[in-house]
């Protein structure tokens, strides 16, 4: 049966968790408090240690050290409570492929031993909810990547669980399938569940996330809202276009600090490309009788940040550049 919802007791909290492998320090001590039905991303280099940080907080590895308490059990002393209150969604997805969608779910609902009536009807209500009724009757083995990904998270769920951990659950599908899955994880965020999400993807955390973290070298290097992360990280910057040569040295002798593209007649000044920033800079230009052929404002993402505070490449969409002709 599913857990009670405890009010006011964060949905995660680990403090100083330590794990190795041989000489190989995985986890070097990290600290993190998710608050109930908020989406919580964990961000990290291949290596970095996203997985194994599921892998303790769900119980299938013990850590080295530290304490970690998920909706409100420890998972040292109370591993039952723990399985209790969480799902897990794997990389892959778990499913018996001789079996049809509809048996996975009933499946899953013996496993968790609910009664046949309540098992029936939780698979049914999973079936429509997902979006996977009309081929409930279908072996799995059939079924394509996105429809395999919303089946297995519709197992997740059928314990009704308070925490759902993600481990890159989105690898390899295609974007419609991706956004798909995005939906979902909204939907069962707004009916009071938490996501623990692991992912490569930088636009999946900035899209789905309250509060992001960044792991690299086994320590937490940076925490917060996206827009927080991102303001750590400077660069922001206006690159202002002029269509003649006469204009570009005189808009340049407005700004003699902005970087210069004299082959592309263009000047890279330094600003948050807010709105009153803007209105300041053309208005200089427009003292100077100089006028810009048109300009794009930049600002950092996710990325950035990334490459800032880890020194890695990552599977992410480029930087967001956002084009305003004047």
């Amino acid at each position: 049966m599913p857990t009670p919802r405890k009010a006011g007791i964060p949905a995660v909290s680990v403090t100083g968790l330590r794990k190795s492998y041989g000489d190989r320090t995985v986890l070097d001590g990290i600290d993190l408090t998710i608050p109930a039905g908020t989406v919580f991303a964990l961000l990290g280099p291949n290596g970095a240690g996203k997985t194994t940080t599921v892998r303790i907080l769900s119980t299938l590895v013990a850590p080295d050290g530290g304490e970690a308490r998920i909706a409100g059990h420890d998972i040292r002393t109370a591993p039952d409570g723990v399985r209790a209150a969480i799902g897990v969604t794997g990389q892959f997805a778990a499913l018996d492929d001789l079996l049809t969608a509809e048996e996975n779910l009933l499946l899953m609902a013996d496993l968790l031993h609910l009664g046949k009536r309540e098992g029936r009807a939780r698979t049914q209500e999973l079936l429509e909810r997902f979006g996977i009724a009309d081929v409930a009757r279908q072996r799995t083995a059939a079924f394509s990547g996105g429809m395999r990904r919303r089946l297995d998270l519709a197992m997740t769920l059928v314990g009704d669980p308070q925490v759902i951990f993600l481990d890159e659950p989105t690898t390899g599908l295609d974007p419609r399938s991706r956004r798909t899955v995005w939906d979902t994880v909204r939907s069962l965020v707004a009916g009071g569940t938490t996501v623990f999400l692991t992912t490569q993807y930088l636009e999946e955390a900035d899209q789905l996330a309250d509060r992001i973290a960044v792991l690299d070298g086994g320590r937490i290097v940076a925490e917060g809202t996206s827009e927080e992360l991102k303001a750590r990280i400077p660069g922001s910057h206006v690159r202002l276009r002029f269509s003649g040569p006469d204009a570009y040295e005189r808009a340049a002798g407005v700004f003699p600090g902005a970087a210069r593209d004299d082959e592309g007649l263009a000047l890279r000044v330094a600003g948050d490309g807010g709105l009153d920033s803007l209105r300041a800079l053309l208005g200089r230009l427009d003292s100077a009788g100089v006028r810009a052929d048109g300009f794009s404002v930049h600002t950092p993402d996710l990325d950035d940040v990334f490459l800032a505070l880890t020194g890695e490449g990552t599977t992410g969409t480029p930087p967001a550049v956002k084009e305003t002709s004047r």
